[in-house]
């Protein structure tokens, strides 16, 4: 950013009233997230008051990173800030939307505006990749769409362009009015109507007309004719339907048959030939348009590193972006950045250099000509950025840390989705503790729990004290309930503070007597009650005792109650657990009563806070579901998956009708057959029982069945038929066969299936 005006500009612009502090300084930048900020210097720090964070927290984490202007609706600890200039404002989004709408008033040249269902993204990336080299383009970052990210993206224009594409999505209605106040597109692009976000709405038609409020002022706003539009709606928009039959030789040229990106690929093209005639589009270039990877890679890497690879090009608005997010994955470790360049990206080095440089990373190294990366580097988080023609797919393969072929990918945007979903089913006031044992159901409990935290989960779960031990030393902060604790784990729950479950006496007794030794009062623990599931937990009428007890025991303090629901996927017949709601909700009134003091009370899993609303309580424990796997079918269209699974093919051969295949002979050929060794095996969770038939892989989008038995390392497919070669992808779970389908080929559950996946998998994390 360059936005160049003073803090008496500032609060002009966004409404605001100086408590104290200079009013020349110069501000530069805005900054929300104090993760990001690396040299405060000239920016003005926006508290924003989230639904799960509160910006005003991070004020003074800001302050120490040299910010020095912050505007907030309230200034409650101003200990600290001698030296920083205070705005007060009445909302803190609204004044970054109206600082964006200001700082949009200056620039006269043509605002693109794009919004629909799918496609924003890609059509976006596309018009900047046609027309970056003729005209000067600047666009939002990444998928920079909402509230917060709109604004950011409008304070990126500078006087160096002629043309902004700027994205805009919303997920409520209402949310589009603010957009277009700040944007005031010249020009709109509709991508598609789909059925994104459409509970939100009384109807797809609300649902449309919210969407196209975005156009209301525009010149033209253009779409694919595929969108039907009343003629009403269209002469509002000034709408331009554009046709896939009037760009049949454009097409030819398209890398990609699938109609999504044959109906993206219309929409650009046909924009560029009405709003610049005179611009080339040349086959090469549409050969060229890039299958975009905006998420961020993130692995485990060599000599205990983690790795960034964000090698989709060299463009520089997304360098910055990529910087920042390493910033804040690092937390404190060491930050290297390795920038590969060709003959043609060289150009833009000195700029390049200039933008790492102000991130300050550890080490900084510009691979060129084919050069080989240091990898002597340990615990250290490595950005690998730069254009495809510096072949920046040879370094990634070189910091793996298991060279794998098959390999899980963790979405955590999706992750995020699905915890949004399950916040909307629940009373404000409710809490979510995010179950992360059993490696957080095999993807990875520290990657997960961090990405959590980060996303304002209120508790983390964990079945034993080793594993809080572990997220303490990654850096987790937030509480942590241990589910099962044992006597061993009784010192690093102290030590660590964590919040053990209480089930018996015995277990409490030896806890007190833990506490004595360590000379410790008032540790939090959590009671667990059974009130139906016949497991781990004091019986109803242990409960005088128990307050006898701890009331008695200055070491102890009743933090939490908590029970299990055994049948909270029963639909039909709540009559058990109706009992088991009632049950706790009595144990847990008399317990407070007796101990003087609420307790956070959690009965609820992921399938009860959608079936048992009244079991919310004042927490839930939110497991498999935050993984888009649910038996309710209207939730279920809500969730996103996850976790995929995938490998490629090893080696393609031909048996011979009669010819025998793997262990034991068990698959004898009938007839000529294509085979695919592919190396996943049982050792890495892919059963044997999916032996001869019963398991199936999908390649290039057709079902391939087992032949012969699962080998520890390895199965082999039928792929007669399909048309595929070694080196190809292949599907093991994913969009075409879910994890519910292999669960039910293996005769288990999804918990059981995401559990087993060996650790000798490589677990890849992608984020927008």
């Amino acid at each position: 950013m360059r936005l160049n005006i003073n803090v008496k500009e500032l609060a002009a612009a966004v409404n605001g009233k100086i408590l104290q502090g200079p009013s020349d300084i110069v501000i530069q930048q805005v900054q929300y997230d104090s993760r990001n900020i690396h040299n405060g210097a000239h920016s003005a720090f926006f508290a924003l008051q989230g639904t799960y964070r509160k910006g005003n927290d991070f004020i003074h984490d800001a302050y120490y990173k040299g910010v020095r202007c912050f505007l907030a609706q309230a200034f409650p600890n101003v200990h600290g800030l001698e030296e920083a200039t205070l705005i007060l404002v009445e909302d803190s989004l609204d004044a970054l939307q109206a600082l964006a709408a200001s700082h949009r008033e200056r620039f006269s040249y043509p605002i693109i505006a794009i919004t629909g269902s799918s496609g924003k993204t890609t059509v976006k990336e596309w018009l900047y990749h046609l027309l970056s080299g003729q005209v000067r383009v600047i666009r939002s970052p990444k998928s920079y769409n909402s509230q917060i990210g709109v604004a950011l993206s409008l304070l990126e224009l500078n006087e160096d362009c002629d043309v902004a594409l700027i994205e805009a999505g919303i997920s409520q209605p209402g949310e589009m009015e603010r957009l277009e106040k700040m944007i005031r597109p010249t020009y709109g692009i509709c991508t598609s109507f789909g059925r994104a976000h459409e509970e939100n709405f009384k109807s797809r038609e609300e649902q449309l007309n919210e969407k196209l409020k975005l156009f209301k002022g525009v010149q033209k706003t253009y779409y694919p004719s595929s969108i039907q539009l009343n003629p009403e709606i269209q002469e509002s928009i000034n709408a331009f339907p554009l046709s896939e039959k009037e760009f049949k030789t454009e097409l030819s040229h398209l890398p990609y048959d699938d109609a999504g990106s044959r109906q993206n690929a219309v929409t650009v093209i046909g924009t560029i030939r009405k709003l610049f005639p005179d611009l080339l589009i040349t086959p090469e270039s549409i050969v060229s348009l890039p299958r975009l990877a905006l998420r961020l890679e993130t692995f485990e890497g060599i000599n205990g590193c983690i790795i960034i690879n964000d090698t989709y090009n060299l463009d520089l608005d997304a360098l910055t972006q990529s910087l920042e997010y390493q910033l804040r994955v690092a937390e404190g470790r060491k930050r290297v950045v390795l920038l590969g360049l060709d003959k043609e990206s060289e150009t833009i080095r000195k700029k390049a250099d200039a933008i790492v440089q102000q991130y300050a990373p550890d080490h900084y190294i510009v691979l060129k000509d084919g050069h080989e990366a240091p990898t002597n580097f340990k615990d250290a988080v490595i950005l690998l950025k730069g254009s495809r023609q510096a072949d920046m797919q040879r370094y990634v393969r070189t910091f793996r840390l298991k060279n794998h072929k098959t390999f899980v990918e963790i979405d955590l945007s999706h992750l995020k989705h699905n915890l949004d979903v399950y916040r909307s089913l629940l009373p404000a006031s409710t809490k979510i503790l995010a179950m992360v044992k059993a490696q957080s159901y095999g993807s990875g409990i520290e990657k997960v729990s961090a990405f959590l935290e980060r996303n304002g989960i209120d508790y983390l779960g964990v079945a034993y004290a080793d594993e809080g031990v572990e997220l303490r030393k990654q850096g987790i902060q937030c509480p942590i309930v241990v589910m099962n604790t044992e006597e061993e784990g009784f010192e690093d729950c102290i030590h660590y503070q964590l919040e053990p479950a209480i089930y018996s006496f015995r277990q409490l007794d030896a806890f007190i007597h833990e506490l004595i030794l360590n000379q410790k009062t008032a540790f939090p623990i959590h009671l667990k009650i059974d009130t139906g599931m016949r497991r781990l937990g004091f019986e109803m009428q242990d409960i005088p005792r128990i307050c006898e007890m701890i009331q008695a025991q200055p070491e102890v303090w009743v933090k939490g109650v908590y029970s299990h629901l055994a049948d909270s996927d029963n639909r039909r017949d709540k009559r058990f657990t109706d009992h088991q709601i009632s049950h706790f909700a009595h144990a847990a009134s008399y317990l407070e009563e007796r101990l003087q003091h609420k307790l956070v009370k959690h009965l609820s899993n992921s399938e009860g806070i959608i079936n048992y609303p009244s079991a919310a309580f004042d927490m839930v424990r939110l497991g498999i579901g935050m993984y888009g796997i649910t038996s309710h079918p209207q939730l279920y269209k809500r969730l996103k998956p996850v976790l995929s699974w995938y490998s490629s093919i090893s080696q393609i051969k031909t048996i011979r009708k009669g010819e025998s295949l793997g262990y034991s002979r068990t698959f004898i050929a009938d007839k000529e057959t294509r085979i695919a060794t592919i190396p996943v095996g049982y050792a890495d969770g892919f059963r044997r029982s999916l032996s001869n038939g019963k398991g199936v892989v999908i390649i290039n989008g057709k079902k391939c069945p087992t032949v012969g038995r699962v080998c520890m390392d390895m199965i082999m497919v039928n792929i007669t038929g399909v048309d595929c070669r070694e080196g190809d992808r292949v599907e093991i779970i994913g969009k075409i066969q879910t994890i519910d389908q292999l669960a039910k080929a293996m005769d288990t559950i999804p918990y059981e299936v995401m559990t087993s996946i060996s650790k000798r998998v490589h677990r890849v994390y992608l984020e927008e």
